[in-house]
């Protein structure tokens, strides 16, 4: 087994950096994700750039999703539920998970720090232990996951 690290680009959040800290650190926060999913101008945006039968699988899985103040649970074929759990809170910097239930474990950084008083940049790592065989099949999928995201927690409503 080796440590494999993905990391994010650096993301722009037009939001404070206490903001962003206040709702990442309590995952019931991130229940917004699904009122956003089913918000008719994002489906819209999205219906362009995945194809319907991914988009209404998405959806699914999103409407499994469950949260709770420290974790965060969705069905994962076939692996089943896969959850992740936050280990560390460093306010209002760093929040630290790591992955409950999984074949593989996983941990997420989701790093912070201000830019100016009204906004903020953000970064996400994930660290894996994965063999040769398992490193083969999960890199591409794990690079591009971080990256969607960060895009996607960039993009929340932190103000709300």
């Amino acid at each position: 087994m080796s440590k494999q690290q993905f990391e994010s680009n650096v993301k722009a959040v037009a939001h404070p950096q206490s903001c962003v800290y206040a709702k990442l650190a309590d995952l019931n926060n991130l229940a917004v994700i699904k009122e956003r999913f089913n918000d008719p101008a994002l489906r819209s945006q999205m219906a362009g750039q995945v194809p319907e039968d991914k988009l209404e699988q998405l959806q699914r899985n999103i409407e499994e999703m469950t949260f709770d103040t420290d974790s965060v649970t969705c069905k994962v074929p076939p692996v089943g539920d896969l959850s992740l759990r936050i280990i560390e809170r460093e306010e209002p910097k760093c929040i630290k998970f790591e992955t409950v239930n999984s074949p593989i474990h996983l941990n997420l950084w989701i790093q912070l720090l201000p830019t100016s008083e009204t906004t903020c940049k953000m970064k996400l790592t994930v660290g894996a232990d994965l063999n040769p065989f398992i490193k083969g099949m999960v890199e591409k999928p794990l690079r591009e996951g971080v990256e969607k995201l960060a895009d996607m927690l960039a993009m929340i409503p932190y103000g709300d």
